[in-house]
């Protein structure tokens, strides 16, 4: 790993968490909790507001990254090969023209069900799932659309993942992912996830035209409502694969350090390489035009200039390599500084202006945390 005559920027660390301090002792936010990592250790851990070190939160689609990584082991098993069907290994996929998706777009957005719908509670077994993938129907052409797939694609892995193995896709998560790399469950476990709740006040048209250049944003289903379902506990204990991880920002922070260093070889090298560096999807987002930079189950930084566009902030390298959930929650690992960055909050803040410049400020200040 790069950065070996790099060092930790401690003044730089005390801004981070003074930014990440502020919105909760301004009363916006109930709770936050940010960790940065550091050749392969925390370098800072800390809760705000009314939370431990010990709280967990909902992830989002941050938990999309942990589901991937034991895909990686399983292509590395040379159990599933990217370049096959799904319907290879899951012939009930195949219904309503579905049989020529590939899981290489599955794992890249580009397979053409992005709002294909899964209740959570089906979603927890294979019949269940089974049944949900027969009625669904392809919105385009498969690989021609950038389109994110916010639970959708990972359903369709968690079914992967047990069809290659005979294994519970969440046993396999802890068995393949965390537990090689330190971690607890994240998953199904034991904990429950701090409760979240609505904060703030939406932006104007205004502000959205603004910012984005369009008076309205399209969340597609990543409602407030829908997000505030993850406060169920019987939803938290499915651990839905695309959004449902519950863990902490040192959790976070650590596993992109797995990412960097690849602990005890959980990856194939070859493997880890791939999905660290090559950007098979560099199709532009449908409302911002920003090529989405994807490898199998990552976002890469670029070097285009819209790092922060991708959640990982204006001073991380090129080559940095993360995924974002809603509302705020960041994760991300870099090879060239040898830095990780994990952020959580339970206040889902309702200003789709505000919330990513949060993201963008404390993203850009923990990439700075090294000096030469």
């Amino acid at each position: 790993m790069n950065g070996g005559t790099m060092s930790i920027d401690h003044d730089a660390v005390q801004m981070l968490l003074a930014r990440a301090r502020r919105e909760v002792d301004a009363g916006l936010l109930p709770s936050a909790q940010v960790a940065l990592a550091y050749r392969g250790e925390l370098v800072a851990f800390e809760t705000f507001g009314d939370a431990t070190n010990d709280t967990r939160y909902v992830v989002f689609s941050a938990t999309k990254a942990f589901v991937a990584g034991a895909v990686w082991a399983l292509i590395g098993d040379g159990l599933i090969d990217p370049a096959a069907t799904v319907s290879h290994y899951v012939p009930e996929f195949a219904t309503n023209d579905k049989a020529a998706v590939t899981v290489e777009q599955v794992m890249l957005h580009t397979s053409g069900f992005p709002y294909a719908p899964m209740r959570a509670l089906d979603g927890a077994t294979s019949d269940g799932r089974c049944a949900t993938f027969a009625r669904w129907r392809l919105n385009f052409a498969p690989g021609e659309v950038y389109e994110y797939h916010a639970t959708s694609a990972h359903w369709v892995l968690a079914e992967l993942i047990e069809r290659v193995t005979g294994t519970d896709y969440r046993d396999l998560v802890e068995q393949r992912v965390t537990a090689p790399a330190g971690l607890p469950r994240v998953l199904a476990g034991s904990h429950r996830a701090a409760e979240m709740m609505l904060v703030g006040e939406p932006a104007t048209p205004e502000e959205l035209m603004a910012t984005f250049g369009v008076s309205q944003l399209d969340v597609g289903e990543v409602t407030d409502d829908a997000l505030l379902g993850f406060n169920d506990l019987a939803v938290q204990s499915v651990g839905v694969p695309g959004g449902g991880g519950v863990m902490r920002a040192a959790d976070l922070a650590m596993y992109y350090q797995a990412v960097l260093n690849n602990p005890g070889e959980m990856w194939q090298p070859d493997v880890l390489h791939d999905v660290r560096t090559n950007v098979r999807n560099d199709l532009p987002n449908l409302q911002t035009g920003v090529s989405a930079n994807r490898t199998l189950g990552l976002v890469q930084a670029g070097g285009d200039g819209m790092s922060f566009m991708r959640g990982m902030g204006r001073t991380v390298s090129p080559l940095a390599v993360g995924h974002n959930g809603a509302k705020g929650q960041i994760a991300w690992g870099d090879p060239v500084t040898g830095l990780s960055f994990g952020y959580c909050t339970n206040g889902l803040d309702a200003n789709a202006v505000r919330e990513p410049r949060r993201t963008t400020a404390l993203a850009s200040l923990a990439g700075a945390c090294v000096t030469a």
